[in-house]
């Protein structure tokens, strides 16, 4: 399989860890460990004690009961473990699709969600989140029209990556109906599940051939784990992943495991952590641009760690972004990495440091933006 570059990727790769101020980043606060093992009695002992053998490649069973139950339909061998989202995209997509076929896909999205599926050989269409006064929004009037004879999955992202968009109760149920209409599979991405006080069902729950992402790497904080999985009904077809699993992975880390299934179980505590850093710097980034609304088009997200705000600079949002992170050491995330026109860049929520972070950036406006350009 050849694949084009990870545009994101290849950019944190250059940046991440070099950066002094992440402004970008799309994951929530992570923790010691030793913060996670103390909220719950005994787990440190049970989990020096762990052994460290192979493990079942569906995954450790007490971790699949444990995301089992985050879902209501799903229910015993419903839910397939991996090593972090990308296994599990990797591996959705080349069991679901062939050349020549056909997927719909959310956009903006996350670059593999339908670069893996241009490397097999098919086409992809864009069902586009539309820019308003208001933020973002999308019609899911436009998606049936976008159905081909061949089309075979619909990828959907809720929160949505990157513009923190959040599709309604019926919404969902609108794409679960167009989708067993045409008989369609649903790849949906929840990784961002929990971040929001009121949330519509999972796509695993409404549709019976949906299958939902999720991760330890953002809603929880814990992308050091590299855990990931998909949930579905559909247990035939999961059995199928299984079988190309053995070409990954084949089964996850044991630590990781143990570790993911003590935040599952604690996850309302670890959510709620979150959704306390992301409120109290939405605070902070309503006064700042509500005071430069007319250098930006704030497009406040609905809810997750992440937005997607338009420059109206008159310089490009790269050109932007590379100035500031030279002059301030601010990393923002432009809107070309994911394949966006129009001047667009990723502001993520989720991190203490983002008060931080915002008066670098306000310091560099009032040095004068874009000078250096």
């Amino acid at each position: 399989m050849k694949i084009n570059d990870f545009k994101l990727e290849l950019f944190f790769g250059e940046h991440e860890f070099s950066a002094p101020h992440l402004m970008c980043c799309s994951d929530c606060e992570s923790m010691p460990l030793a913060e996670l093992l103390a909220l719950e009695p005994g787990a440190e002992e049970r989990f020096m004690g762990s052994w460290l053998g192979y493990s079942e490649s569906p995954g450790d069973p007490e971790l699949l009961a444990e995301i089992a139950k985050t879902y209501k339909r799903v229910g015993e061998g419903g839910v397939l473990e991996f090593a972090g989202a990308q296994e599990a995209i990797f591996n959705f997509m080349n069991m679901a699709l062939e050349k020549g076929d056909h997927m719909i896909t959310m956009f903006p999205a996350y670059q593999s969600t339908y670069e893996i599926c241009r490397a097999i050989g098919c086409e992809v269409s864009n069902w586009e989140l539309v820019q308003t006064e208001g933020g973002w929004t999308i019609d899911a009037g436009e998606l049936e029209k976008l159905i081909k004879p061949n089309t075979k999955v619909i990828a959907v992202c809720s929160p949505n990556n990157p513009t923190g968009y959040v599709l309604s109760a019926e919404q969902v149920n609108a794409i679960a109906g167009i989708a067993e209409k045409h008989d369609i599979m649903v790849f949906s991405d929840e990784v961002y599940r929990g971040l929001s006080e009121s949330e519509s069902e999972s796509f695993a729950d409404v549709y019976e051939n949906a299958f939902s992402l999720n991760v330890m790497s953002k809603a929880y904080g814990l992308a050091g784990l590299r855990i990931g999985w998909l949930a579905s009904q559909n247990k035939a077809f999961l059995g199928k992943m299984l079988n190309f699993k053995y070409y990954n992975s084949i089964c996850g880390a044991v630590p990781s495991q143990k570790l993911a299934a003590i935040a599952v179980r604690h996850r309302e505590e670890l959510f709620a952590r979150n959704r306390r850093i992301i409120n109290s710097n939405l605070e902070h980034s309503d006064i700042f641009f509500e005071k430069h609304k007319g250098l930006f088009q704030y497009n406040r997200p609905m809810a997750g760690p992440i937005a997607f705000h338009r420059l109206n600079a008159g310089v490009s949002s790269k050109d932007f972004c590379e100035d500031l992170i030279r002059r301030k050491g601010v990393l923002l995330a432009y809107g070309s990495l994911f394949d966006k026109e129009g001047d667009y860049f990723r502001m993520g929520y989720g991190r203490k440091n983002f008060k931080t972070c915002l008066d670098l950036l306000e310091e560099y406006i009032a040095e004068g933006y874009g000078a250096a350009l």
